[in-house]
Parts: structure tokens; sequence; C-alpha cells
């Protein structure tokens, strides 16, 4: 299976807002970090259109062009970035083993997990054709492009309520569609919801498909139990029916929760194996925001730098 083994300070997973900020940090401590960037080199930014609420660019700036700054930032400071996936990891001893793309072994004393989380989509080919052109999975994100317009947001769950309580403070209408007759979410933000005045709630309602051209203009919707279908006329279509954290290859070793996130030590970046840190979204549930990602890859390259100082010096 192996073709050759390479010994590295700090090993880490993953390339987005996370992991580059780790590199940062952890090439200015010297740890000689190396990064592997995963099939989707930038993480979820890279999807992304305009960004205008990462700190430093006052006139925004496109998802791929800052997740290009990052990088170029790294490099410069000596991170060794290198494109391939992780595929199987052993962290059954101290000194932890990565297998990349399923042939070269890496020993690394410590690993940074930075692999985020992905957003679950409907499956519907306008959804990924309009994919930052008026689709997003983050209502916290993209809203404020959508001051004034009306949107529409799929989901049931608290996320849902949150992003759908979220646009109503920008947009006059919000158009939340629930494919069944009931929501998942608790219900203190159900009342939230079912109480705001400008959120139309469709239940047992189903999205046909995302209409327009370069930009979304409207949704075709179905209902579910009469068959009929409808076109609500909209400029943002926002999908929040969950993420899924890229976290299987770690489920052997790393405590997570029922939903996958790898669960961190309070105020820390370290899990429950010595030497494995994790930070981004693939330990958060919660923000999922390129800022707070970076701030947690500072976290867990400084916890890496103060673990490796006591077990190599």
């Amino acid at each position: 299976m192996t073709s050759s083994i390479e010994t590295v300070q700090c090993l880490i997973i993953g390339s987005g807002p996370a992991g580059y900020t780790a590199a940062i940090y952890a090439s200015r401590a010297n740890l000689n970090p190396v990064l592997y960037t995963g099939m989707e080199m930038g993480g979820q930014l890279t999807q992304t259109t305009d960004v205008e609420n990462f700190p430093g660019y006052p006139d925004g700036i496109q998802g791929p062009e800052m997740m290009e700054h990052f990088r170029a930032q790294a490099e410069r400071m000596g991170a060794d970035i290198r494109f391939g996936l992780a595929t199987q990891v052993d962290f059954s001893s101290d000194l932890h083993k990565v297998w990349i793309d399923g042939e070269k072994e890496i020993h690394a004393h410590s690993v940074i997990i930075a692999t985020g989380a992905s957003a679950k989509w409907l499956g519907i080919p306008s959804e990924k054709r309009l994919n930052g052109h008026g689709v997003s999975a983050c209502a916290v994100c993209d809203g404020f492009f959508y001051r004034g317009k009306s949107v529409a947001i799929v989901g049931a769950g608290d996320t849902a309520c949150e992003e759908a309580l979220y646009l109503a403070n920008l947009c006059p209408e919000v158009h939340m569609l629930i494919r069944r007759n009931e929501m998942r979410a608790s219900k203190v933000m159900q009342d939230k919801v079912l109480n705001t005045t400008n959120i139309k709630i469709y239940w047992n309602t189903e999205t046909e498909e995302v209409l327009g051209g370069d930009n979304v203009e409207g949704v075709k919707i179905k209902n579910t139990q009469t068959g009929e279908s409808s076109v609500i006329p909209i400029h943002g279509f926002f999908v929040a029916i969950g993420h899924t954290p890229n976290s299987k290859i770690f489920k052997p070793f790393v405590n997570m929760d029922e939903q996958g996130y790898i669960i961190t030590q309070a105020g820390s970046a370290k899990t429950n194996i010595n030497g494995v840190f994790a930070c981004g979204d693939v330990q958060d549930s919660i923000y999922r925001q390129a800022v707070t990602a970076a701030g947690s890859g500072c976290m867990a390259a400084l916890d890496a730098e103060r673990y490796l100082r006591v077990i190599l010096h």
C-alpha cells in the first residue's frame, strides 16, 4: 500500500481559512508544516463569489481570490503546500500516521484537522448552475446582497429558522419552503418564525426548479398534497438543510458528536487524541464563518506548538 514514508513535525489536512491560517502560524513557530489541500483547494469559499464580511477587505473580494491570498501568505511564511487527499489515518500511537491518496504515508508528531464541512444540497441541476448567482447555502454570508429583495429558504430545522429570521431583517419577503407539515426546529425557534410577519411558510412543499438565466429570478414549487405547481418570484434562494462535516476517516480514533462534528476541548483545538487538533467547520456546527474558522486555525497551530515544545525538547 505504501510507496514512501515521510516524517514531519506538523501535518495540516485541509486548505480553507482554518487550514491556511494554521499553516501561517505554524510556519512562524518554526514547525515546518506540511499542508495537504484536499480535493477542494481553498475549501467552501472557492464556491463563493463576493465576500464582504471578512475584515481587511473594505471593498469586498471574490472568495477564490481571497483563498489565493491565504495560500500565498502561508507559502511566503514557509509552509509546504501540496495537492493531495488524506484517505486513511492511524492515530493509535504517539507518531500519527496519515495516508495521502492511498499511497504516500506521512508520520506526523502533530496533526491539525481542517477538513471543513460540505453543505447539503437539494440535488437539482438549476441549483448547481445558479450557485453563487443567487443560490447560497449561507444566509449570514450572502443575505446582505439581497437587502430589499424577496428571497426563499428551504429547510425546517433550527439553522433554517435562524437563517430565515436573519433574512427577515433584510428582506421584505422571506418564503420558507418546508417539505413536511411540521418543522424539526425547537419550539422556541418555530414560535419566532411563526410570529415574524414577513416570513411566509409553505408546508408540504418541494422545490422543482430554481428559475433564472444568469441570476435567480424565481423558484418553481410543488405542493405534495395537491400536486399543484406554482412560481414564486425571488432574487435569492437559500438552502438550509444542513452540513456534513468531512470527518469520516477520523471516526475510529477521534471523538465526534452524533452529526460527525469533531469534539474539541473547551477553549482549545485539542481533541481526545494527544497531538491531534481540529479547527474550522469540521468542529464548528454553530458559526461556520470564514473569520471564525481562521481564528480556530490560529488556536490549533498555537496548541500544536505548545504540544511539540513538550514532546520534542
